[in-house]
């Protein structure tokens, strides 16, 4: 099953898509699993969940995990910073650490 035109797969391993478009709460959505109804607005470029997303499970775009679920997603809900924990690691705060260790 394909997904909406809507929406970007950018990677076969992804469990979110990409709105290509802004899309409001009540439109359904086809997310390759079946259709399901946005329960919020989306905005362009924020990710949806492409399935079913268990608590404590990563968060894959562009086939690399972006951050883990901190509850349960269902398929077409929003994916953000309310469900979601960032694996991000700004290096510039470590390098940062890095030198005044250093100079100490």
């Amino acid at each position: 099953m394909t997904h909406d035109p809507r929406l970007i797969l950018l990677d076969p391993r992804d469990n979110v898509l990409v709105a290509r478009v802004r899309l409001n709460a009540g439109e359904t959505v086809e997310t390759g699993t079946g259709p399901a109804v946005l329960d919020r607005d989306i905005a362009l470029a924020h990710k949806v969940a492409r399935r079913a997303i268990a608590a404590g499970e990563k968060i894959l775009k562009y086939g690399a995990p972006i951050g883990v679920a901190t509850e349960a997603i269902a398929p077409a809900a929003h994916v953000h910073v309310h469900n979601m924990r960032s694996d991000y690691t700004p290096t510039y705060h470590l390098e940062d650490e890095r030198k005044a260790g250093a100079s100490a």
